[in-house]
Parts: structure tokens; C-alpha cells; sequence
């Protein structure tokens, strides 16, 4: 049987998407899914996504890493994942769809997607370092060079921090700048390094403005494969609503492969 599917990169990340509404792929199936993103015996991606129906919004997003498992939200697929859904007809210019995290809202621009994040209220320090869930698990720490850090073998370290499990964590290398915010970060699921990471430049961005390093309710996010922005309403710094993660999400090719 051949299953087609489609390839879009939003700001670096790059991703498989499938329209599995009529059940083509079964989402447990780990080891086709990891051979699907695989960059040498496979199409090559950060992760695959698959489309649903769903009978109160507009389509349902499931989200797996490169490893074959089920992700938590990603916050660049998601945009991704929109303008799929445009593509297909199942939206115009706006969409409602839900993820493991609930129910998102995203618009599509000229040249972005803006994509609504869940709020967040809780933030820990963790000595001078941060965590904070912006629908992933996010450790933020702040370093005044990021252009040499050895990102894989830093951030795998802290991603199996044993204060992490039994899940483990995504780790960002935050570099305040006076335009906004450079982020490298490491993920989890792909373990390794990322172009970049939408929710975790959400969580650099709200981080940045709870520990006081930047005075902002709109930032500039830079990443290794291009520019994010994150806006938001802040309650005393401390509670973070109406979360736009706007960035582009662009279609790269079409494809079948035979499962």
C-alpha cells in the first residue's frame, strides 16, 4: 500500500505530515515512524505528524518524535501542521484543532502562521537555571556565549539529569541580546540538537521576562534556522496568557512511501 505524505519546514525544524483520517497508519507503530524520519534510510525529519477529524474543532494534531514515540506539543509542527490543514480545505484563514495539551488557535498572515500557546503560571528555579512547561517540558539557562557551547553533549547530559526522569527534558542555551534573544537548543525525542524549537523559545522568552532579563511583552527569538517571535499579557510577571508563537511554516515537497 503507498501513503502519500507531505514535507514542511517551519523556522529549521523540518516535518512529515500525514492526513491519517481514514486510519493509513497506526500511531503505535514505532518502528515505522522512526524509519520514516530517519535522514539515511528514510524521508529525513524532526518528527511526523499525523491529521485526524474531530467532531468539535476543526482536525486533531498527534504529534511523534524522530525516536517513533508520541511527543508532547510542538510548537513549530503545529504551525506546520496549518497550513497542511489549509491545503487539504479543511480551513481558511483560521484554524481551531486539538493537541495532547488541548485545543489551540492559529491565523494564518501573508508570511506567518501565529499560533496560540497554552498559558502558563508556573515557573521553578533550579539554581540559576529555570523550568517551565509551555506544553513541553523546557530547562532555560542563560549563558553569555552560545556560539561555541557544545550543544549535543551539554544538553544531553542535562536532559538525563536524574532530576529530569523518569521523562527527561528539552535544555535551551539562552544568549540575552539587545533585539531579543538568541536560544540553542537540544530536544528530546530527537536527542540532538534542533534548527530550532517553538515551544522552547516560548519558554525563553516568558523565562527572560519572569527573572527580569528583558522588559517586554513582544520577543524576537533567534534560532539556528531562522527568526521566531513570541508575544504575550503578563500578570505581575509572574502568569503568561495569550501566547502568539508567529514564525513561518513553509511546504517542501510531496512524497509516497510504501508501508
Amino acid at each position: 500500500m503507498t501513503l502519500t505524505f507531505e514535507k514542511y519546514q517551519g523556522a529549521g525544524n523540518d516535518f512529515i505530515i500525514i492526513d491519517n483520517r481514514k486510519n493509513i497508519l497506526e500511531p503505535g507503530d514505532r518502528k515505522r515512524i522512526k524509519q520514516f524520519c530517519d535522514r539515511r534510510f528514510g524521508v529525513g525529519a524532526d518528527g511526523l505528524m499525523m491529521l485526524y477529524d474531530h467532531k468539535e474543532v476543526d482536525f486533531e494534531m498527534k504529534y511523534f518524535n524522530s525516536d517513533g514515540y508520541e511527543g508532547t506539543m510542538c510548537g513549530n509542527g503545529g504551525r506546520c501542521i496549518v497550513m497542511f490543514a489549509k491545503k487539504l480545505k479543511l480551513i481558511e484563514q483560521n484554524a481551531r484543532f486539538m493537541t495532547n495539551d488541548g485545543v489551540h488557535t492559529a491565523e494564518i498572515t501573508d508570511t506567518t502562521v501565529r499560533l496560540r500557546m497554552k498559558d502558563v503560571n508556573t515557573i521553578r528555579k533550579s539554581g540559576d537555571s529555570y523550568l517551565v512547561d509551555t506544553g513541553s517540558p523546557h530547562f532555560i539557562t542563560f549563558r553569555d556565549e552560545i556560539d561555541n557551547i557544545d550543544v549535543y553533549n551539554e544538553g544531553r547530559k542535562l536532559r538525563n539529569n536524574q532530576k529530569f526522569k523518569p521523562h527527561g527534558t528539552n535544555v535551551n542555551f539562552v544568549k540575552v541580546q539587545k533585539d531579543g534573544l538568541s536560544v540553542r537548543t537540544y530536544e528530546r525525542g530527537v536527542e540532538n540538537e534542533t534548527m530550532s524549537c517553538g515551544t522552547g523559545a516560548v519558554a525563553a522568552a516568558i523565562v527572560s521576562v519572569y527573572s527580569g532579563q528583558i522588559d517586554s511583552d513582544n520577543v524576537p527569538v533567534k534560532t539556528c534556522g531562522g527568526i521566531l517571535n513570541v508575544s504575550f499579557r503578563t500578570t505581575d510577571k509572574r502568569f503568561f496568557s495569550d501566547i502568539i508563537l508567529e514564525g513561518p511554516a513553509v511546504f517542501v515537497f510531496e512524497g509516497e512511501i510504501n508501508v
